[in-house]
Parts: C-alpha cells; sequence; structure tokens
C-alpha cells in the first residue's frame, strides 16, 4: 500500500471516528439530564408526538434541543476561530481569548447591556462584533509592527487586560440590576439560546463557518509565510482581511449568545492535528470543526448531569478539557513541527 492511499485511510478512519463521537455525544445531550425521560418518550416528542407530560415536552424541545444545537455549532465557531488565528500569526498559542478577541466581545456586549436601556439579541450580536473587530484590528496593526510571535502574543494578553480593565470600570459605574445581568451572562452557557434565538445563531455561525471552509487555500499558503503565499497568488493582505472578519464573526456571535468560552477555541486545534497528524488544511479544518463540536457537546454534557441544584460552571470544564492539552504543545512544541 503508498503511503498515500495509507494517509487517506487514515483520514477516513478519523472522520468515521470523530463523526461516531459527534452523533454519540449529540444524542446524550437530548437524553441525559437531571430529569429522567423514557427513551421512547424522548424519541417521540423528538418526532413530533408529543408528551401528556407538558414539562417532558419542555425540557426536550425547548431546552435540551437548543442546548444540544448551540453547543455542536458554538464548539465548532471557537474552534475554527482558534485554528485560523493560530496559522494567521503561526503561533500555537492564539486564540480568541489569548490574543483578547474574546474580551473585546465582552466589552462591546458590557457596554450594550449596562447602558443601553434595552437590548435585544441582535444588539449584543452587534455590539459583540464591534468589539471583537476593534481589538482584530489593534492585534493586526502590531502584527505589522512586532515581527517577533512571542511579543505579539504578549502584546495581545495586555490589550485582553486592557479590555477587562474597562468592563470593570463599566460594571462599577453600573446599576447592580445590570451587573447582575451582565455577570451571569459571563459564566458561559450554551443553555441561554432559546428556540427563538437559535435560527439567528445558527444563520450568524454557519455563515462564519462557510467561509472559514473557503479559505482553505489561502490557510494553507500561509502556512510557508506570507512570500510564499504571494508567490502562489494568494493576496495576502485581502486573505488576512477574510481570516479576521470571520473569526471575529464565529467569536462575536458565540460571545454573544453564549458568554465568554474558553479554551475550546484555544486546545481543540491542537487536539485536531494530533488526532490526524496533518497541518494541511483541507483535512484540519473539517476535523477541527467536528472535534470542536465534540468537545462542547462533551462538556455541556457533563455540566448538565449535576444534581447539586444546578449546571456545573461550564468554563470550568472547558478549562479541565483545554489546559493539559496547551500543556503538552508547549512541552513537545519542537517535536510536534505544527508551523513552518
Amino acid at each position: 500500500m503508498s503511503s498515500k492511499s495509507a494517509g487517506n485511510r487514515k483520514f477516513v478512519v478519523a472522520y468515521i471516528l470523530i463523526g461516531l463521537t459527534l452523533v454519540l455525544s449529540f444524542c446524550a445531550n437530548l437524553f441525559a439530564g437531571p430529569v429522567k425521560i423514557p427513551l421512547q418518550d424522548a424519541l417521540q416528542i423528538l418526532f413530533g408526538k408529543l408528551s401528556t407530560q407538558q414539562s417532558w415536552n419542555q425540557i426536550i424541545l425547548g431546552s435540551r434541543l437548543p442546548q444540544a444545537v448551540t453547543a455542536l455549532l458554538g464548539g465548532a465557531a471557537l474552534a475554527v476561530s482558534g485554528l485560523q488565528l493560530q496559522t494567521l500569526f503561526s503561533n500555537p498559542l492564539a486564540g480568541p481569548s489569548i490574543l483578547g478577541i474574546s474580551d473585546g466581545a465582552n466589552l462591546g456586549v458590557a457596554l450594550a447591556m449596562l447602558y443601553i436601556s434595552t437590548t435585544s439579541y441582535l444588539t449584543t450580536i452587534f455590539a459583540a462584533f464591534i468589539g471583537a473587530a476593534v481589538i482584530l484590528a489593534i492585534i493586526i496593526w502590531f502584527s505589522h509592527k512586532v515581527r517577533n510571535n512571542v511579543m505579539l502574543l504578549i502584546i495581545g494578553i495586555m490589550v485582553g487586560y486592557l479590555a477587562s480593565s474597562l468592563i470593570s470600570i463599566l460594571n462599577f459605574n453600573a446599576s447592580a440590576d445590570k451587573v447582575h445581568q451582565y455577570v451571569m451572562w459571563g459564566m458561559g452557557d450554551f443553555g441561554s439560546v432559546s428556540m427563538d434565538k437559535l435560527p439567528w445563531f445558527v444563520s450568524f455561525t454557519a455563515a462564519g463557518l462557510i467561509g472559514a471552509l473557503l479559505l482553505v487555500k489561502p490557510l494553507n499558503a500561509l502556512l510557508l509565510g506570507d512570500s510564499y503565499a504571494a508567490n502562489l497568488g494568494i493576496n495576502v493582505r485581502r486573505a488576512r482581511l477574510a481570516i479576521l472578519l470571520t473569526t471575529g464573526i464565529l467569536t462575536a456571535t458565540v460571545t454573544a449568545f453564549c458568554g465568554p468560552i474558553s479554551f475550546i477555541g484555544l486546545a481543540v486545534p491542537h487536539i485536531a492535528r494530533l488526532t490526524i497528524g496533518s497541518s494541511d488544511h483541507r483535512n484540519l479544518l473539517p476535523v477541527t470543526i467536528l472535534v470542536g463540536s465534540v468537545t462542547a457537546l462533551l462538556c455541556n454534557m457533563l455540566a448538565n448531569l449535576s444534581t447539586t441544584g444546578g449546571p456545573l460552571p461550564l468554563n470550568a470544564l472547558t478549562s479541565i478539557v483545554g489546559a493539559p492539552v496547551i500543556i503538552y504543545v508547549i512541552m513537545n512544541r519542537k517535536r510536534l513541527h505544527y508551523f513552518n
């Protein structure tokens, strides 16, 4: 068997295993929870035959189904955002949270929630996108001035701290009920997207994911540097703007609807690379989407299995998954050879 055939077989096996895990994780989110609903009844509710137990109908259709769809798409969106930023900056520690992009979205949401009397979710999305776009613009400006990736990473962290400081000042001067609303949002939760909000969430995340899939060729070219990409006929400046735009849409959408979700954008791209052993975005990007969805679904399921009076904090679980991955990447960076 040729090496190419062996490689193709490896990718097929990876896709099948991850796909099966995704289906099982999605089903687990629908059928598992603190309220025990018989499997047969849950399936009947999903296929349109409502139960006489009205609370079961609400739990399945009003809570578990939109929450599972949100986790599936939200995990994919954050993972793709992290992958694009890591490729763009040739830095394995780049990500929406590390580079301050999530903090920018948080700042936009804070301004909208704390100082606008009535805020719809569309207003929140717009505010989050503007905040993320401003931070992205600052980071890309610094990327032209600072060529050292470690220094750029430190600058991103400092910009994030500045955004967090502004949020603290806004909280200090806001009313108590507004602050409480913002704090609850800031805990992160895939369950905050109801059925009436779900079409908007699906539309924005789908647009961002499709845009990312269309950028596979520029992303592969940028792996070898700007000069190499330009020699291949890639308009590097336009590619950078497109990558930042899709990253901003995905990060802002998830942050606006679900709050700040940590570590998925940073860790999942590395899990995907380790899974398939390749940095070719033709396979890496789809696998990152699938692994991001699986990771978010598993964390969401574990959070909701708590019987202590409420779901566990989502970010605590994503940190438990993500932190060991990042430590492993840092310790084995020279051997992994992610970037050229």
